[in-house]
C-alpha cells in the first residue's frame, strides 16, 4: 500500500519534470534555429544587393544615365541657349549633384549598401529606379503585389496539378513495377531536360498559330469582357498554354522520380511483412509507404508553394503573362535594383519561415522525430 501511495506521488512528479524538460529543449532548439535562419537570411538578402548592384557598376550606370539625360534636355531646352558656355555647363554640374543626391549616389556604394540591408530586413523596400506600378506608383510593394495575383493563378494550377498528379500516378506506378506504363514513363523522363518556355513556343505556334484557338498570350482579351464570367473564362482561356507548358515540361521526370521514391519504401522488410499478412494494397500504401514518406511528400508541397512567389521568369515572358517572374525580368533588364532585392527579400523570408515550421511539422506527423533531440 504505501508502495502504491509512493508511486502514485512520484509519478505527477515525474511527469512535470519531463515536460519542463521537453519544453525547455524546444525552447533552446526554437531559439538556436531562429538565430541561424536569421543569420542565414541577412547573409542572403546582403549578398543578393551585392550581386544585384554588381558590387556597384549599377552606380556606374546610373550616373552615366544621369549625366547623359540631364546634358540632352539641358541642350534641347531653348530657355538655355543664351547662357555663356561655362554656366551652361556649371547648371549640367548642378543639376547631376542634385540628381546623384536625390538617388543617394553621392555616398559610397559600400555605406548605402547596409542602408538597403537594413531597410529591406524592416520590409521597406522602397521605389523602383525605372519600373511603375498600373497606377503609376514607383513603389516596389505596390509594384510586387500587382503582379502577386498572375503569377499564383500560373504557378498555382500548374504546380498542384503537377504535384498531385505526379504523386498519385507514382504511387500506383510503384505497385505496377516493370509494367508497360512504368518503362514509358523512364523513357520519357529525358523530355523535362526542356524548360517550359521551350514548350511553350510549340504550343504556341500549334494551337494559336496554326489552329487559332488559343491566344497567343497574355492575362485577358483585349478590350476584356464586361461581365464577371466572361472575364473569367477568358483568364481561363489565356491560362491553358502557359499551364501546359509548364506542367509537360516537368510531368515525366517528377513522375519518375515519386515512383523510384516509392520503390524504395515499398522493398523494405516491415512492407513485405506486411504483405505475409495479408492486408491490402491500399491499407499498406497508407500505413507503411505514405505515412514514413511523409515528411518528404510535405516539404516538396511546402517549398512547391512558396516557389510560386518567384514565378516563371522565361515562361511568363514569352507568354506576355503579367505576373512576378515577367517582372522580374524586365527589372533585370533596366537594372532596377530595388525591384530585384525586394522580390528577392520576401522569397527569403518566405523560405525561412517555411524552413523553422516544417522543424516542428515532422515532429507532427513521425513521432521518430523530435525537436531539439540531437540523436534525432
Amino acid at each position: 500500500m504505501a508502495t502504491e501511495t509512493i508511486a502514485a506521488t512520484s509519478s505527477p512528479a515525474k511527469r512535470e519534470s519531463f515536460s519542463s524538460t521537453t519544453l525547455a529543449r524546444v525552447l533552446r532548439y526554437s531559439l538556436v534555429r531562429l538565430v541561424t535562419l536569421a543569420v542565414t537570411v541577412v547573409i542572403g538578402i546582403y549578398l543578393t544587393i551585392l550581386i544585384a548592384n554588381m558590387g556597384g557598376y549599377v552606380d556606374t550606370i546610373m550616373r552615366n544615365e544621369i549625366r547623359d539625360n540631364t546634358t540632352q534636355s539641358i541642350l534641347a531646352n531653348p530657355a538655355y541657349r543664351q547662357l555663356t558656355p561655362e554656366a551652361r555647363e556649371k547648371l549640367i554640374q548642378d543639376k547631376i549633384a542634385n540628381e546623384e543626391r536625390r538617388l543617394g549616389l553621392d555616398k559610397p556604394f559600400i555605406s548605402r549598401s547596409f542602408k538597403y540591408l537594413i531597410n529591406g530586413l524592416t520590409l521597406n523596400l522602397g521605389r523602383a529606379i525605372n519600373m511603375n506600378s498600373d497606377s503609376g506608383s514607383r513603389q516596389v510593394r505596390l509594384i510586387l503585389l500587382e503582379r502577386l495575383p498572375a503569377t499564383l493563378l500560373l504557378a498555382g494550377v500548374a504546380d498542384l496539378v503537377l504535384f498531385f498528379a505526379s504523386v498519385y500516378l507514382a504511387l500506383g506506378l510503384s505497385r505496377k513495377y516493370g509494367s508497360f506504363f512504368d518503362k514509358l514513363i523512364i523513357t520519357l523522363s529525358p523530355t523535362s531536360a526542356a524548360p517550359p518556355w521551350f514548350y511553350g513556343i510549340f504550343l504556341i505556334l500549334i494551337f494559336a498559330g496554326v489552329f487559332q484557338i488559343l491566344p497567343f498570350g497574355g492575362l485577358v482579351d483585349s478590350p476584356p469582357p464586361d461581365t464577371s464570367f466572361g472575364y473569367a473564362m477568358s483568364v481561363l482561356k489565356h491560362l491553358i498554354l502557359p499551364a501546359s507548358s509548364i506542367i509537360v515540361s516537368s510531368f515525366f521526370l517528377s513522375v519518375y522520380n515519386w515512383r523510384t521514391f516509392f520503390l524504395i519504401y515499398s522493398s523494405e522488410d516491415y512492407v513485405e511483412m506486411a504483405r505475409a499478412k495479408g492486408l491490402t494494397a491500399r491499407d499498406i500504401e497508407r500505413q507503411y509507404i505514405l505515412r514514413p514518406t511523409l515528411p518528404t511528400i510535405i516539404t516538396n508541397f511546402a517549398l512547391l508553394i512558396i516557389a510560386m512567389w518567384t514565378g516563371f521568369t522565361i515562361t511568363e515572358t514569352v507568354f506576355l503573362w503579367p505576373g512576378l517572374g515577367r517582372t522580374l525580368f524586365q527589372a533585370i533588364g533596366l537594372y532596377d535594383t530595388p525591384v530585384i532585392v525586394g522580390s528577392t527579400i520576401i522569397y527569403a523570408y518566405l523560405l525561412g519561415i517555411t524552413v523553422f515550421i516544417l522543424d516542428f511539422v515532422y515532429a507532427l506527423v513521425d513521432p521518430r522525430v523530435k525537436v531539439g533531440d540531437n540523436n534525432q
